[in-house]
């Protein structure tokens, strides 16, 4: 199924993982209580069936991405749930004070008991940081500013700065992390290798949130060499188990029943993209459910279309470790729920072979079953053979018995 490509950090396929990434979206016309409470029951949900990552956003405009703060709803979500790890994607860091942020992170990190993962990024919408004075073209310069001193807060250093828009002074973290020597961290990255050179400086984990778009899937092979390359120059590492893509899927028994479920949901999410970007779903490489199965950047199908997608991931990007799926809110709950579970059910294994010594196993047993089959009669033969000798003797011991007993 696979082509042979070699892999760097000898990542295979059968060691993806699969996660969803949440914004969330939530259909306006929901109750905004309930439309949370979706949420967390569709976590609870993959964490039953197997999912291994969910990532929740921060938005504060819109009317539709309700999350505000990511971290509040992992604390809830961790509570609720067993063994699916929990990321925030993404804090917008230009929105916070490093040093609180650095304190929220550690504070999570033992209320998971290392189950959170940290997301980071400048901060989607505009609309966000113009309500907060923000210059859209210092977002990402004062995200790279807080990464700098969270890293070194949280690697337990003593912290002096002082930017244009925060200031520290023997600034320090009254307790380490849980996790050791810290908890996981991903960087956004979309088209441009900003990124990519993030997670390299750092050694960080990635989030190709744009994996779909045409121009985002046309850098995640070189968004992951531009990563490699910074962590070569910065003496450290990067593992592709940990760059994770962003996709759309919704699978359902037929393709036609998948377009159905997504059609209604779709225009009101596609309505809402408008008003971030004038491109609106085209922006996003998901100019309508047909549209992304004609690319294959994500699939509205059965199983098998799904997996014809991440086949189509994992050459563009040479390798990856974990699989995201939108949470776009296009379908019902339950409709949301089923596919995720077919996606565990039937994608999954498909894609990383994980039964084939099952299939191997059977395929074997059908091969040799003349031979299996002749050798089972045999030995029932020889049994019952061996079980009526063995009769027949008792019987002529018993009846030689009785003779001799009649002539005494």
């Amino acid at each position: 199924m696979m082509k042979s490509t070699p892999i760097p950090n000898e990542i295979k396929p059968g060691e993806l993982r699969c996660g969803v990434f949440v914004p969330p979206f939530c259909q306006r016309h929901a109750d905004a209580t309930l439309a949370m409470e979706r949420e967390f029951e569709l976590v609870e949900h993959l964490d039953r069936i197997g999912f291994d990552e969910a990532w929740i956003g921060e938005h504060h405009s819109g009317g539709t991405e309700l999350i505000a703060s990511p971290e509040l709803f992992i604390a809830a979500a961790a509570e609720r749930t067993q063994r699916i790890r929990l990321g925030t994607g993404v804090i917008s860091l230009p929105y916070h004070q490093p040093m609180m942020v650095a304190d929220r992170v550690v504070q999570l990190d033992h209320q998971t008991r290392g189950r959170a993962m940290f997301g980071f990024g400048p901060g989607l919408l505009t609309s966000d940081a113009r309500m907060l004075g923000i210059p859209a073209d210092k977002q990402r310069d004062r995200m790279v500013e807080s990464l700098e001193v969270i890293l070194r807060l949280l690697d337990g250093e003593t912290v002096t700065r002082k930017t244009e828009w925060f200031e520290l002074c023997e600034a320090r973290l009254q307790l380490a992390p849980y996790s050791r020597p810290r908890p996981h961290i991903a960087v956004a990255s979309a088209v441009t290798p900003s990124g990519g050179k993030l997670a390299g400086r750092f050694g960080l984990g990635l989030l190709g949130v744009a994996a779909a778009s045409a121009q985002g899937f046309g850098t995640l092979g070189t968004n992951w060499q531009i990563a490699e390359r910074e962590a070569a120059a910065q003496g450290q590492t990067v593992r592709r188990s940990q760059y994770r893509m962003v996709a759309p899927f919704h699978i359902a028994e037929t393709r036609d029943q998948a377009m159905a479920e997504v059609q209604e949901g779709f225009e009101e999410w596609a309505d809402y993209t408008r008003k971030i970007n004038p491109l609106g779903p085209i922006s996003l490489g998901m100019e309508s459910p047909q549209f992304i199965n004609e690319t294959g950047n994500g699939a509205v199908g059965t199983p098998d279309d799904a997996v014809v997608a991440l086949e189509k991931f994992w050459e563009q990007s040479g390798g990856f470790g974990c699989i995201l799926l939108l949470g776009q809110t296009w379908a019902s709950a339950a409709a949301t729920q089923r596919s995720c579970t077919l996606f565990a059910e039937y994608v999954m294994p498909k894609f990383t072979r994980r039964n084939a010594r099952r299939i191997a196993s059977l395929d074997w047993m059908g091969e040799n079953v003349q031979a299996f089959s002749a050798a089972s009669k045999d030995a029932a033969d020889k049994a019952t053979a061996k079980l009526i000798g063995k009769h027949t003797a008792e019987e002529e011991t018993t009846c030689a018995d009785r003779t001799r007993k009649a002539v005494k």
